[in-house]
């Protein structure tokens, strides 16, 4: 049976919902706090409403762009000559190291910040958390991703490699759950972990400012934007600390998830 790029990309991100939903229910690092199943239907139902406005909005153009950036040979990676799995490898390396600087403009740009915080107003981590994000973000970064497949000119079969990857990544990295201390320096030096992306989620802005690698941690040393709480950070990372500080009961209000955006007051910016 053949399976489509796009049906592939679904099943990855099916599975990987199912794998770390398993994952962290058998194995958590914070306890739940009688909350799980309203966060599992309330963000299960941001990803629903976000994948349909992107459907209606911008997948098919997104799409045609790929494609028709791959036809016409544009980009560096054409002009490099790079084919096969070399280009694949090279793609997905790039593109990551574009995404680090796009999250971290997301947190130092004031208007960008206005649409990713409805993401960082979770005041709990799970793997829900990769699927809580604002319709105008997600649009937002559609079209700052057309800018990356024309100047890199990734083809089409990298391109949903790369999508396929951040997916996993972010269900990995948003997960309940942690690694030994040994374990988890050997895979952190390589790939974000929860203990690693957590931090990011922390309200004191000095770590939640930090850590913006999706796929590879090694972004965050290279530009000198890695930082960890100090001591065990396995005992500051606690559920009241995650978040944002201000109107924290607002954390699952849909009214606040899509008009904080275009509040004056838009907690305290």
């Amino acid at each position: 049976m053949e399976i489509d790029l796009d049906t592939g990309k679904l099943y990855v991100f099916l599975g990987g919902l199912l794998l770390f939903l398993l994952i962290e229910s058998l194995f958590p690092k914070r306890g739940w706090e009688g909350m799980r199943l309203k966060r599992m239907t309330i963000h299960s139902t941001f990803a629903v409403l976000n994948t349909v406005i992107i459907r209606l909005f911008a997948y098919v153009p997104f799409l045609l762009w790929v494609v028709y950036v791959e036809e016409e040979g544009w980009g560096i990676s054409r002009w490099l000559g790079l084919t096969g799995w070399t280009e694949i490898i090279a793609s997905v390396i790039v593109l990551d190291l574009f995404d680090y600087f796009w999250h971290r403009a997301n947190h130092r740009v004031k208007f960008l910040w206005r649409f990713h915080k409805a993401h960082h107003a979770d005041t709990f981590m799970d793997v829900t958390t990769a699927l809580r994000f604002h319709p105008g973000e997600l649009i937002i970064s559609a079209i700052v991703k057309a800018s990356w497949i024309l100047m890199w000119g990734p083809s089409v079969i990298a391109w949903f490699i790369f999508e396929a990857m951040v997916s996993l990544s972010a269900q990995f990295h948003h997960s309940n759950f942690d690694f030994p201390d040994k374990v988890e320096k050997w895979i952190s030096s390589v790939v974000v972990t929860p203990r690693f992306h957590t931090s990011h989620h922390l309200i004191d802005r000095q770590y939640g400012d930090s850590n913006y690698s999706t796929i590879f941690s090694v972004w965050d040393k290279i530009f000198n934007s890695y930082n960890m709480p100090a001591g065990d950070s396995t005992r500051i990372i606690k559920n009241e600390n995650i978040g944002l500080p201000d109107d924290r009961n607002l954390a699952f209000s849909w009214r606040a998830w899509i008009s904080e955006p275009f509040n004056k007051r838009n907690l305290n910016l």
